[in-house]
């Protein structure tokens, strides 16, 4: 089973992922903002990784460089509100894999991830 870490500042955020992508899914983490986001990337190595965009500390965008910096081969799936388009197209163009917008349809969720190994 493909192994994530869910990366939100909002916990009822976490728990809604969490909630959709454990029926197929096994999720090793959570963090609360990019700081955590990258100690939680290194230690677990997980498969795939959903990023927000806005958080304190480190948000979303430097997050994204310091993982892809620490692991080319990171495949991060950026969560946004609507209206961030600016900022989503900034993180695809910085090497995220794909996006999903809040709220979130949890068909579209898995199968943004799903994407990520076909």
């Amino acid at each position: 089973m493909k192994k994530g870490i869910i990366v939100d500042d909002a916990t009822v955020m976490r728990m809604r992922l969490r909630d959709i992508l454990e029926k197929k899914y096994e999720i090793v983490g959570e963090a609360e903002d990019g700081k955590k986001a990258l100690a939680l990337y290194l230690a677990m190595k997980p498969d795939f990784i959903t990023l927000d965009i806005s958080m304190p500390n480190v948000d979303g965008l430097e997050a994204l460089n310091l993982i892809l910096s620490a692991d080319p081969t990171a495949r991060v799936v950026i969560v946004s509100a609507v209206g961030q388009k600016q900022i989503v197209f900034e993180a695809l163009s910085r090497g995220a894999k794909d996006f999903i917008v809040k709220p979130f349809d949890p068909e579209r969720v898995i199968i943004s991830i799903d994407r990520l190994f076909s």
